[in-house]
């Protein structure tokens, strides 16, 4: 959940004018001033021959927009965010119930979940394709992972989890706030940066897993060690910035004019984001608490 192969396809599209002609086209006739579009050098034949009250009628009919020529919207992007939204939301919500009722399972359902997520992030990121069914299996494993983790950690540190789903909220809402604003800038040196330290940091993660298990700080791993809550911290500012990059990500995929069915893809970054973001608050405050 470090990184987000998702953007940095769409990106690296966007920058060599790979969205097969869109956003780079000059309308035809001069589209913008409600012109029709004509193809160039059509000519009419015998039996097709435009009348002025003809051409006056197509004159006047108004450009056609996003919606007719297949090109991204933001509402495309909204849309899809809160239907992936709702599919990880529900399939939490089940598994909280499931493993709560059946504990032990806890930790099979978390593996399966995180590691199923992450290798299906680099799949459905890398596919040349935009494979709608597959961005719902990953809402899904995302879901058993959330569930999992977050019915265990409500249990050992009550509370916990509230606190870490109001920060998520808040600092999504700063965040857009901040990057709208200008206040947060995103640029293609930050993006670069912001890239390899987010891998670095998720190799970083692979090997706490491993440490955790070996029982390394008390089954945190390095977290476990007194400058842990330093280590979760600049986890959660990672991850915050991640919403930057992905909220300019996605206004940028619309000005370019970005096929329609990126949107998908779009939604499924941002939710990745989110849940990356709800997970290191979630460690973060359970550090903090048990210190």
């Amino acid at each position: 959940m470090a990184v987000n192969p998702i953007f940095n396809r769409i990106n690296k599209e966007a920058a060599q004018g790979a969205y097969a002609g869109f956003g780079n086209q000059p309308s035809a006739y001069g589209a913008a001033q409600g012109a029709p579009t004509i193809p160039a050098g059509y000519q009419p034949g015998p039996s097709e021959t435009l009348t002025a009250g003809q051409l006056q009628d197509m004159y006047a009919q108004a450009p056609a927009g996003p919606a007719q020529t297949g090109r991204l919207t933001l509402d495309d992007v909204v849309v899809k965010t809160l239907i992936l939204f709702g599919v990880v939301l529900v399939s939490t919500v089940a598994t909280w119930m499931y493993v709560g009722a059946q504990p032990s399972i806890a930790m099979p359902v978390w593996l399966l979940g995180m590691f199923g997520s992450l290798g299906l992030s680099f799949v459905i990121g890398l596919s040349k394709k935009v494979n709608v069914p597959l961005i719902m299996v990953h809402a899904v494993l995302q879901g058993l992972f959330l569930g999992a983790v977050s019915i265990t950690f409500n249990t050992m540190w009550p509370g916990v989890v509230t606190t870490a789903v109001v920060a998520t909220m808040a600092t999504m809402v700063g965040m857009f706030i901040g990057w709208k604003m200008g206040f947060i800038k995103v640029t293609a040196k930050s993006r670069r940066i912001f890239g390899m330290v987010a891998m670095g940091y998720l190799v970083f993660l692979l090997v706490n897993i491993a440490a955790s298990f070996m029982g390394v700080g008390g089954g945190w791993g390095i977290y476990g060690s007194p400058f842990g809550w330093l280590i979760a911290l600049a986890g959660v500012a990672l991850a915050s910035y991640s919403l930057a990059v992905d909220f300019d990500s996605v206004d940028r995929a619309v000005r370019m004019g970005a096929p329609e069915k990126y949107s998908w893809l779009l939604g499924h970054g941002l939710v990745a984001s989110l849940v990356w973001l709800y997970i290191e608050f979630l460690r973060l405050f359970s550090i903090l608490q048990s210190d």
